[in-house]
């Protein structure tokens, strides 16, 4: 089953990988997501602005970026918006386990929030 949620721009990833280097070997940092099992009849969201208000890196392999979205870091299924960032598969570590790590141990706002365009995808 697809996801639907948003991809970041090649050219602004770039810019944020700078930003936030990455702390595990993995990159992933590439999209945020809305819904996992999506139909492929679902729409695409409309928003296309979002910003990074945050981080957790949990020092086991797993580090991500909180993201805000039309106001608020809250999913619609109870989970935080997030970008995986990065994370060591030689420990086990899965893209899927950021949620895990957020409802867990929470994050760390930025001092100043980051504003990004974000593209509505199917992946």
């Amino acid at each position: 089953m697809p996801v639907i949620g948003w991809k970041l721009k090649p050219d602004e990833r770039a810019q944020l990988l700078d930003q936030f280097p990455p702390t595990w070997p993995d990159v992933i940092a590439d999209h945020v997501t809305l819904k996992a099992h999506a139909s492929s009849k679902e729409p695409l969201p409309l928003q296309k602005a979002a910003e990074i208000v945050g981080s957790v890196d949990d020092g086991e392999g797993l580090q991500a970026l909180i993201v805000s979205i039309g106001g608020s870091t809250d999913r619609p299924d109870g989970s935080t918006y997030h970008i995986t960032w990065s994370l060591d598969r030689s420990r086990g570590r899965k893209a899927v386990q950021s949620n895990d790590v957020i409802a867990e141990r929470g994050w760390e706002p930025l001092p100043v929030p980051v504003q990004v365009e974000i593209e509505p995808a199917r992946f």
